[in-house]
Parts: C-alpha cells; structure tokens; sequence
C-alpha cells in the first residue's frame, strides 16, 4: 500500500526489507553496549578517545530507532490497506510503550519498588507518546507528514532560545511541566503531596523526536521503490546531503547545535568536542551526523550476508523484544560481575538508574576490555530468545504479537 497524491491508500505486494532490519539488529547491539556502560560505572563520554567514541557510536541508536520505527509504520500500513487500523495501531501499541516504560522497565532499571519517588520518561516512553501522535498524523497526505516531519527536525533549534529566554524557569523543577515533556526534558517534582510526591526525569522529550518519527514514516515510500538503482541513488544522496551539511553546519557554528564546539572549554582533542552534539534535546547537527550514515549504509546492507548479518536481522525483527529482556539480563549480569569482583557494588546497583543515582562506589569501574565482554555475552545470550520469539510472530503476524 502506497499512498497517492490524493491521501488515498493504494494496496501493493510487501516483504520485509533486510537492510532495515540489519540496521535495526546493529542498534540493538550498540544500545547494548550503552545500557551495559550504565551499570559498569564508566562514565557517558571522557576526554579520552576509547571513552569517548565508546559512548558516541551509541548515539546513533536513537535517531535509527525512532526513524526506522516510522518507517515500519509506514510498511505496516501498506501490508493491511487501512489508514483507520493503522491509526488504532499505533495508538494502542504507543499506550503500550508507555505503561512498560512506567511499571516493568522502571523495575527492570533499578531492582527497587520505589515507584513513589522515581520514575523516568525515558526512550520508551517518547517512542510511545510519539506513536500515539502518529496516530492523528497518518491522517495527513505523505507529503505532509514529510513537511512536517523534515520542518520539525531542521527548524525546531531555533525554538530553543526563544522559550529559554521567554520562560527562564523551564531549567527549574517548578518550570511548566509540559515543556519539560515537549522540549526541555528535566525533572517534573512532584505529582503528589509534597514532600513524597513522584518525581518523573523526561530524558527524551517529544520534540523532535515526533519529526523523526513523522519523516521515517514518509521515508517508507522510498524503500518500498521497486526500482533498485533508484531507491539506493535517494539514499546515498540524502546520506551525502545530511553528512555535508552537518560538517557546514558544525565548522561555522552558525545554526543547529546550541552547544558550540568552538568556545567548549572541556579538555579534550578538538575532533571530539567537534564531535560531541547536544541530544538532549536532540539537535540538529545531532541528528544530521547519525542519520546521515544510515541512509549511506542501506544500499551496501541489501546484499550483506553472512552469519552476522543474518543474526542482526533476528534483533532487527523483534527490537522491542530484544529492549524489554536486554534492561533486566544487563543488570542481572552486572550484580553477578560486581559478587565476583568483590567491589561491594552491588547495592549502588540497586540504585535509580539510569539517571538519577550517584557516583559508583571507588574501584568499582569496570575496564573496557570488560565492558565489551560483557555486552557480548549479553548478545549472544539475547539471540535464542529473540530467534524463538522471531519465529512465533512472523507465524501469527495479526495476533496480540504484532504490539511487540
């Protein structure tokens, strides 16, 4: 199904496309890694560069995944034919996303069952609310929800002085909450009595991440293109065009980053602090450096083969599978790790991770090398289930299933 200039919906013959998947299994793995550096004490980036590109090839998880979430919407909008069902879809399944981000994640996060002071709005949760806006937003023309979510993505920076300066307090706590939720992210303190009341971190605000999801939506008509020289001649343009204009965007510090690289004082080489874009809120020289080489990569990984590639697939075609076990196996390993090592670490390990807990207890770092092993053994040990799982929806694709 395709849509025509009118908005209508026209039915066509779909598969699945084998490059999205590999990518998506290759962010699965890497948001791995990250999720693994969390619980091991090592620190999100450092002005060495085995810290700092061990955090920063993470960061190209979440602009694959909200983009390539998008972009299954839309394949899955062609295999059923129904504008009205896939709304239902997206809406139940993005309801879905945030009730596991509240209630198994949180617990999956910190080992504890102190709901009433903590809570994170973190990826899950956007990804959810986002798909819950899709939900109104498929009603649109393809090319609107194109404008809409290309205008987003490229204009939204300029937002972000204008209500800083307009509502100073957005920094603060007692700022408007749903900025917070739409932009800022922060702290929203409390939602009950004070002084009890719950305490909700949004780590991943709505904006722009609704553009990303809203443009690899539109970018689902590219890859269902039966002409193979064309499809792969818009992605390496579009790769090529989002890579240069990051590198123009981010030498002249004109527009698209509020961080500028040039006036960083952090101590670090000057190819890492050109490197180091804001994604909280995701910005968009954030966005053009990471999605830019997806675009690149899908032509090259249509042919891929090769155990590897076919065990990315597997993780590419039960990612929320893959995300709901890989959060409760990492920090089931990471207390294992920490008993052996005899580092008393494990009660930090029982702490509100991801974000608002305290410095590790000293020695307890992990080394690289172990921080690799680990996330490792933690993918070989995702595969057999996710395989399993993999099987059983592709079996039952119209069941209960398809909200995984």
């Amino acid at each position: 199904m395709s849509h025509d200039i009118d908005g209508t919906l026209r039915v066509e013959p779909t598969s699945r496309i084998r490059s999205i998947d590999i990518v998506r299994g290759a962010v699965m793995v890497l948001m791995a890694l990250d999720h693994v550096r969390v619980f091991s004490g090592v620190p999100a980036g450092g002005p060495t560069p085995a810290l700092f590109f061990t955090r920063w090839v993470t960061n190209f998880c979440a602009p694959a995944f909200f983009f390539l979430a998008g972009t299954g919407a839309y394949l899955y909008a062609q295999r059923i034919g129904d504008r009205r069902a896939v709304s239902r879809w997206l809406l139940i399944r993005g309801l879905w996303l945030v009730l596991l981000e509240l209630t198994f994640l949180r617990f999956a996060w910190t080992f504890n069952f102190d709901y009433a002071h903590y809570m994170l709005a973190g990826v899950i949760w956007s990804l959810g609310w986002c798909m819950v806006l899709m939900s109104a937003i498929v009603y649109l023309p393809l090319r609107g929800i194109a404008g809409l979510g290309v205008g987003i993505i490229v204009l939204h920076n300029a937002l972000f002085p204008l209500v800083a300066r307009a509502i100073p307090q957005v920094w603060e706590e007692t700022g408007p909450w749903y900025w917070k939720v739409l932009y800022f992210g922060g702290v929203i303190q409390p939602l009950g009595p004070e002084p009890d009341g719950i305490s909700i971190i949004v780590l991943y605000s709505l904006i722009p991440w609704i553009g990303v999801m809203a443009a690899g939506y539109a970018f689902g008509s590219v890859m269902r293109m039966q002409d193979t020289a064309r499809r792969n001649r818009i992605n390496l343009t579009l790769g090529a065009a989002c890579v240069a204009a990051f590198f123009v965007l981010r030498l002249t510090d004109i527009y698209g980053d509020p961080r500028p690289w040039h006036t960083a004082t952090v101590n670090a080489p000057a190819v890492l602090k050109f490197l180091n874009t804001s994604k909280y809120p995701a910005s968009l020289s954030f966005l053009l450096m990471t999605l830019g080489p997806v675009f690149l990569l899908l032509p090259v990984l249509e042919r891929a083969r090769g155990w590897l590639a076919d065990a990315l697939v597997v993780f590419g075609r039960v990612p929320l599978f893959f995300y709901l076990l890989h959060i409760p196996l990492i920090h089931l390993v990471a207390m294992i790790v920490s008993s052996i090592r005899h580092d008393n670490g494990t009660g930090w390990l029982r702490g509100n991770h991801p974000v608002a807990i305290g410095p590790p207890p000293e020695g307890y770092m992990w080394s690289l090398p172990l921080l690799y092993a680990i996330t490792a053994l933690v993918v070989v040990l995702l595969y057999f289930p996710c395989r399993w799982f993999a099987t059983l929806r592709a079996r039952r694709p119209d069941s209960w299933l398809r909200y995984f």
